[in-house]
């Protein structure tokens, strides 16, 4: 298990991920996060006599009504989007086998996310939880804002240990009346026993106020256990423990198989209600999951 630096190395790996996601965002991301994001708000401009191929749907039937000549409502792109990030700080996310930890690949995709969104202009805010929300940073621009948010994604130590994403997004849908662009990031690990997801309910009211992307890390060691005889093992959140065979076919058939029905019930949730989801794993590169998951937009 591989552990975030300590806090006298923080400003050094803020610098870091700033310089790396700062290039990304300029050279790769903005194009990609302007075509996919910008121009899902729509706000409402005036009211005009209707033109031949104007569409239907358009119409505003009162004005029609009352002025007996059909009139159509006329919209503009919202040139401001307002871009909320919601960050999974769970103590699961500490884990890593390979390049990096969990935490660390949500700090650094966090970073790109909102680099992208300053190019273009956005407010962006961040909402911290494990199983209760423990700090949400209101939407503004600049630098400043963004290095604010990097360094509490780097360094935060949550009050509590577990994951409740249900109720980070219920305060997101109360807390921000206005629709935003907010991003998901967790492993979404949030599931029962028989690895049905917990937060559906909040997943269904949160879509109808805001356009919301869910973006899951995970640990190639999360999906399989390695054949290493028997081994003691402890859940980072619970605090439960306990020893494992990980030398039987059928404890580690079992393990994945359950792992591998949690994220098909997840991605079968997001399909049902049409959120837009990406899988990054802490083994791979995240530059190109994002830029499939932008242009799927």
């Amino acid at each position: 298990m591989i552990e975030s630096n300590s806090a006298g190395d923080l400003l050094k790996k803020v610098r870091k991920i700033e310089i790396k996601t700062k290039a990304l965002s300029h050279q790769i991301f903005a194009g990609e996060y302007h075509s996919a994001f910008k121009g899902r708000g729509m706000a409402f401009s005036e009211v005009r006599e209707y033109q031949y191929g104007d569409d239907v749907r358009s119409m505003d039937w009162n004005v029609t009504a009352r002025l007996r000549t059909p009139y159509v409502k006329v919209y503009e792109e919202e040139r401001e989007l307002t871009v909320v990030l919601l960050i999974d700080v769970s103590r699961s996310g500490l884990f890593g086998t390979s390049v990096m930890t969990k935490r660390d690949l949500i700090a650094e995709i966090a970073a790109v996310l909102s680099f992208s969104a300053i190019i273009n202009n956005d407010k962006v805010g961040a909402l911290f939880f494990s199983d209760k929300v423990e700090e949400f940073i209101p939407p503004k621009k600049g630098r400043s804002h963004l290095l604010h948010i990097i360094r509490e994604i780097l360094e935060f130590k949550p009050a509590d240990n577990g994951t409740d994403i249900g109720e980070a997004l219920r305060y997101l849908t109360n807390a921000i009346k206005k629709k935003c662009t907010a991003f998901l990031l967790s492993d979404m690990l949030d599931v029962d026993a028989h690895g049905q997801p917990k937060y559906e309910e909040a997943v269904k009211v949160a879509v109808n106020r805001h356009d919301l992307s869910v973006i899951r890390v995970f640990d190639p060691r999360e999906r399989a256990f390695p054949n290493v005889g028997l081994v003691h093992v402890k859940d980072a959140e619970s605090g439960e423990s306990g020893w494992v065979n990980t030398s039987s076919r059928k404890v580690r058939g079992a393990y994945s198989s359950w792992f591998a029905t949690a994220e098909n019930n997840a991605e079968k949730m997001f399909n049902k209600y049409h959120v837009d989801s990406v899988a990054v794993g802490t083994d791979q590169d995240y530059v190109k999951n994002l830029m499939g998951f932008f242009q799927k937009r």
